[in-house]
């Protein structure tokens, strides 16, 4: 049922964090700074009351900024939104798209750890773009790949002739990472392993059942490639 609740009279009205329901997928956002509220909070795993709640405004309101792509708030609504979400104003306006990310300084006290087999196959687990190394004939490359894992193994799909595909047949490299710019922290996990084709038609349709990410670039690329860990290793740097 739609809350009744107006978006404009209510976004300095606090609410009562209530339980944390997945988001439905008939509630994605439409606009840019939806997007990226919505995609914040579902990294911060908060439901849309308990972001609000967190901002001092009305779930309605940041229904509102969600779903509907004109929506403009105020400067004191995306500042207070920024510090709920631990991001910057900039982040979330995609002021910092086109910039490489950690342009901050370190904060004082930031320690840097090791993380443990488990929590980097958690992390991996979660999906996203790695950056995959390969060897050419003209060097090493680096290229950021969309990655599923399956049963334990990074998957990706790309094109036969494209640099990511020679990887088949080599020991390679993905690593993954996030940073956090508000906080100047994040982690980084680096997976190392042999890259095969997969080439069965029965494995190729479960990858194409179970897989989660859809290759960023578009256009046909249906060659498998698996890469299966001989070590995971990865780090953190926290305040």
């Amino acid at each position: 049922m739609a809350e009744q609740t107006s978006p404009h009279r209510a976004a300095d009205a606090p609410v009562r964090p209530g339980p944390a329901p997945r988001v439905p997928e008939h509630e994605a956002p439409v606009g840019d700074l939806g997007r990226r509220l919505a995609l914040r909070r579902t990294q911060l795993g908060l439901s849309r009351r308990e972001a609000a709640a967190r901002a001092g405004m009305a779930a309605s309101y940041l229904r509102h900024l969600e779903e509907h792509p004109a929506a403009t708030p105020g400067a004191g609504a995306m500042i207070r939104l920024a510090g709920a979400l631990e991001t910057t104003v900039a982040e979330l306006t995609g002021g910092t798209a086109d910039q490489p990310p950690g342009p901050g300084e370190a904060v004082r006290g930031a320690r840097f750890t090791a993380l443990q087999p488990e929590e980097c196959r958690a992390l991996l687990a979660t999906h996203g773009v790695g950056r995959l190394a390969v060897s050419t004939e003209d060097g090493p490359v680096v290229v950021p790949v969309n990655y599923s894992i399956v049963d334990g193994a990074v998957v990706f799909r790309t094109a036969a002739h494209a640099t990511p595909a020679r990887a088949v047949g080599q020991r390679v490299a993905l690593e993954v990472d996030r940073i956090d710019e508000a906080f100047s922290r994040g982690w980084s996990v680096l997976v190392r392993g042999d890259a095969e084709a997969v080439t069965d038609s029965a494995a190729v349709r479960r990858l194409n059942g179970r897989a989660h990410s859809t290759p960023w670039a578009g256009g046909r690329r249906s060659q498998w490639v698996r890469i299966v860990p001989v070590a995971i290793t990865g780090r953190r740097i926290s305040v």
